[in-house]
């Protein structure tokens, strides 16, 4: 299973090895809400390369940190494309003070979740996103770090 999640780099140098150890944890969290992994395809990138993917096609003229595409044609098996802005990933750790590799996880997790069913647009559903990211980070630190 772990097979199927893919790291690779877009426009950024990026050592997508440190993520090796981080598959049977994404997967484990999969499985834990019931669903299957087909694949998942993690591209880190720069923020100009993910806007220019977010003002083409999702009309949105944003930076962001991450966005997921549901590739997915059965329901309960994932399969995905999630591009996610090392730089991004940075200024938030910097800003929100935590270690780059906490804000690393927390946004890998983030889009797992959206591919989960869980969505963040409503306050409850934010809050909600926010504590499944939790549990899956402590899940990380007791069973995979």
């Amino acid at each position: 299973m772990e097979d199927q999640i893919n790291f690779f780099t877009e426009d950024v140098e990026f050592d997508v090895d440190q993520l090796i150890s981080s598959r049977a944890w994404i997967n484990q969290v999969i499985e834990n809400e019931g669903f299957e992994l087909e694949e998942i395809n993690f591209i880190f990138c720069s923020d100009e390369y993910l806007y220019k993917i977010n003002v083409e096609y999702l009309n949105h003229d944003t930076y962001t940190d991450i966005i997921t595409f549901d590739n997915s044609e059965t329901p309960g098996f994932i399969e995905s494309d999630i591009f996610v802005s090392v730089e991004r990933i940075k200024d938030n750790a910097l800003s929100l003070n935590v270690p780059f590799e906490q804000e690393l996880k927390r946004v890998i997790i983030h889009g797992v979740l959206h591919l989960l069913g869980y969505k963040d647009k409503t306050d409850e559903e934010a809050a909600t996103m926010r504590a499944k990211e939790n549990e899956a980070i402590a899940l990380f630190e007791d069973s995979f770090a």
